[in-house]
């Protein structure tokens, strides 16, 4: 009869024997079961590429065939007058948004980050202006200037300096100056006041970020939009598509209300507003945050609104490049909301003052 202890020598005769005939067979315990993969990042779903077909299809057909679509469908003339201005807003603004879009997206992927933080002063006050004067060299819309100055804050720019490059890049590129220039042909001081104003905004809100010494308890360091190696014709392709999408929309939301202040509000009510200064700038600061158009398109907008002086249009193309619904939605999903409930408030208040005196100067 065998006992316990030859049945526990047989067994370890056993595997001494496996072992020796299999001197590559693991010893102990068998292994943990491996760690599944993890399942592989998803994708751009692909309404995002319907969705922008779709879009550039509708706005070629409109550069192309609008007015002769409209002109045949309305006969009453406010609504013909209000198709007119519309397609009008659209067509010309189309050329600038799409390049403006293209050097966008050009600019996110093929310019590293580090660029700008070996180009720019190490002390933070020289920083901020030397960064709001690259904006007049590096193209940039709205949707591409957040996560931009994103990447910088990430590679060690001083956040000041970071938020004067977010104010600047697309308020006084050059895609936005040549732009304003056709909108506003015959009158280079529109051009050259917009430049001052928007300039001015962009490093005094830098630098009232270094004064207040409170910003590194409520801004949160953002996220980088694109995964670390994702192909630069990636990046590029998808900025482009992102871009396009949310700037078309936008520009198309912005001719037709621009054509229906024209066309159904009262002219009685807009020579009331437009002959009171301050309140003519604040009816149009307040019109630039909530219609979001894309910075390359809003000088053709504010071109059409006639009845208001250039001052107040002026404070509109100042005021939509640095804070509106759009912008205010991006900075609270990158840099936190306690961030943007700060930041959207003061930035508009800097920016109807300095339209207003800048106005006051060269208008």
């Amino acid at each position: 009869m065998s006992t316990p202890a030859d049945s526990a020598e047989a067994t370890g005769e056993q595997d001494s024997a496996a072992t020796a005939a299999d001197p590559a067979a693991p010893v102990g315990p068998p292994p943990a079961p491996a760690t599944p993969p993890e399942p592989p990042e998803d994708k751009e779903p692909a309404g995002s590429s319907i969705a922008f077909t779709l879009t550039l299809v509708v706005l070629v057909a409109l550069a192309l065939f609008g007015r002769r679509i409209f002109s045949g469908l309305f006969t009453d003339d406010g609504v013909r007058t209000w198709a007119t201005m519309f397609v009008g807003v659209t067509v010309q603004a189309m050329p600038f948004l799409v390049l403006g879009v293209l050097l966008s997206a050009a600019l996110t992927a093929f310019v590293p980050a580090s660029f700008f933080a070996k180009a720019l002063p190490k002390h933070p006050a020289l920083a901020v202006p030397v960064a709001s004067a690259s904006g007049v060299i590096l193209p940039g819309c709205e949707c591409a200037s957040v996560p931009v100055s994103a990447a910088l804050m990430n590679r060690g720019v001083t956040p000041a300096a970071a938020i004067a490059f977010l104010l600047s890049a697309p308020a006084i590129n050059p895609v936005v100056l040549a732009s304003t220039a056709v909108a506003f042909p015959g009158q280079p001081k529109v051009v050259v006041a917009r430049l001052i104003c928007s300039l001015a905004v962009s490093m005094v809100l830098g630098w009232l970020w270094l004064l207040t010494g409170k910003g590194s308890s409520w801004l949160k360091m953002p996220k980088n939009r694109h995964a670390d190696g994702t192909a630069k014709l990636e990046v590029f392709r998808s900025s482009m598509l992102h871009d396009f999408l949310h700037a078309g929309g936008f520009l198309v939301v912005g001719a037709a209300a621009a054509a229906t202040l024209n066309v159904v509000v009262p002219r009685e009510w807009l020579d009331h507003v437009a002959s009171n200064l301050l309140l003519s700038v604040l009816v149009l600061g307040v019109l630039a945050v909530l219609l979001a158009i894309c910075s390359e398109a809003d000088a053709f907008v504010a071109a059409s609104l006639t009845q208001f002086s250039l001052t107040a249009r002026l404070a509109f193309m100042v005021v939509g490049p640095v804070v509106d619904v759009k912008l205010i939605a991006l900075q609270t999903g990158t840099f936190g909301p306690k961030f943007a409930v700060r930041f959207a408030p003061a930035t508009f208040v800097v920016a109807i003052l300095f339209s207003l005196l800048v106005g006051w100067w060269l208008l």
